[in-house]
């Protein structure tokens, strides 16, 4: 399905209700839910300013909607209740579409939790961010301070004094969950770990991250250092934006030097995340464990155009983790399936801008559109546009021009904004005049 870009993702999965399976309780139920939350009808719906999360019982999917304003995050939240007979064994889980940030299943999701190592996704996530403004890069060489050497738990065992590429310890941080990198690459990004911890907590207020709390930036036991399934995976999917993080998840072996010149030795690294080698399409993210912690996981697959991303906090053992992954990672490829309906940057159609320069300007959006629909229900979606009839110049590069509209069986069910490529001035005299008499012509 050819359409463009990355605008503000928003969640749409379409789901049919049988209504002769329906109980009357559960009617009844649904709506007072409904009037409860100020619906007179889904026109009403303002999908910029709510996120929608559907829970279901064993009997009827969905039942309950409940509505929550999304803050800062990007993405709306639709939660499906889990097939009859799915138990994962862990204090806390959660199974998300990447794509379109839909909740396919939770246990416990908002639950505060000491996440361990798995913290250490947002420790990537902003040092990921600061490369792509241009305030470091991945090149950028790095001196390891006396605080980095002097961490314990999982290390690259670097000395002080010596140098690392900032991509060499992000490697480390993802592969071997390397704390004494993790304090480096902090003090390179902002200069001392506590300003980076604020950075932390700052951005995870932005993605709605809201059972989240960060002390340091690797996990290690501390009081008041806590997060939630539901938060990790919102900072898991903002990670995944960045394609070279899925290279350094799956490098299952890989050697470095550690130590100061002239007596450097080999050390090496060996993934601690096996999903990468034990499932299909495994393509990341973060292990974790502590005494406290229990063994936690981030972990995520990417088959043809779907990324899903499994969660659980608190499992009693390691290959638990990765088998309870495994688990709801199978029941959502099962179930769904993606469909792309625009990628970043690509044209959806042409404006012609009065007294602009230049006179027609492409109509893009800014983010990837995606859609998430029950297995076999992808021939249901199709497209269309609605872009403004008259536009003036000036006009500002991200300006609105129209949507893109959604439909499902010939029914619409959401629009996605359509922004200008670039910026367009207003024409000239001279531009304008030349204009007129070739249309006179």
């Amino acid at each position: 399905m050819k359409f463009i870009g990355r605008a503000k993702k928003r969640l749409i999965v379409y789901k049919t209700l049988n209504k002769s399976k329906m109980k009357i309780g559960g009617c009844l139920c649904l709506a007072a839910i409904i009037a409860f939350a100020g619906f007179m009808g889904i026109d009403q719906f303002d999908p910029q300013q709510r996120s929608v999360r559907i829970s279901a019982d064993a009997d009827m999917l969905p039942v309950v909607a409940t509505i929550e304003r999304a803050i800062g995050a990007k993405a709306q939240a639709l939660e499906h209740g889990l097939a009859s007979g799915l138990a994962i064994d862990g204090k806390s889980a959660l199974l998300m579409d990447a794509g379109s940030g839909a909740v396919l299943f939770e246990k416990n999701a908002d639950e505060p939790l000491p996440p361990a190592s798995v913290t250490k996704i947002m420790t990537m996530l902003l040092v990921m961010e600061a490369v792509n403004r241009g305030q470091v890069g991945l090149d950028d060489k790095i001196t390891i301070s006396e605080r980095a050497a002097g961490m314990g738990g999982s290390q690259m065992y670097m000395e002080p004094g010596e140098q690392h590429a900032l991509s060499g310890l992000m490697l480390g941080i993802a592969m071997v969950s390397a704390n004494d990198a993790c304090v480096a690459v902090a003090e390179h990004v902002a200069g001392s770990v506590e300003i980076f911890v604020e950075r932390m907590n700052q951005r995870a207020a932005e993605l709605g991250m809201k059972n989240t709390n960060f002390v340091n930036t690797n996990g290690l036991p501390v009081a008041n250092h806590y997060s939630s399934a539901y938060d990790i995976a919102l900072m898991s999917r903002e990670l995944l934006r960045h394609p070279i993080c899925k290279e350094w998840f799956t490098t299952w072996q890989h050697t470095i030097n550690v130590g100061l010149p002239g007596r450097e030795t080999e050390f090496g690294l060996t993934n601690t995340n096996r999903l990468i080698r034990q499932y299909t399409g495994a393509d990341g993210i973060k292990t974790g464990f502590t005494q406290d912690a229990g063994y936690c996981l981030a972990g995520s697959a990417t088959r043809g155009e779907m990324t899903l991303i499994a969660v659980i906090l608190g499992s009693p053992s390691s290959q638990v983790r990765f088998n309870e992954a495994g688990k709801m990672l199978d029941y959502g490829f099962a179930a769904y399936d993606t469909v792309k309906i625009a990628q970043k940057g690509e044209p959806a159609g042409r404006v012609r801008v009065e007294k602009g320069n230049p006179e027609v300007l492409n109509a893009v959006a800014g983010e990837d559109i995606f859609i998430l629909v029950r297995k076999g229900e992808q021939d249901g979606i199709t497209t269309g546009l609605d872009l403004n009839p008259k536009v003036r110049a000036p006009l500002e590069r991200g300006q609105k021009l129209g949507d893109v509209i959604i439909f499902e069986n010939g029914k619409e069910i959401e629009r996605y904004p359509l922004v200008a490529e670039e910026r367009v001035e207003k024409a000239s005299f001279s531009q304008l005049y030349i204009r007129m008499m070739k249309n006179l012509i």
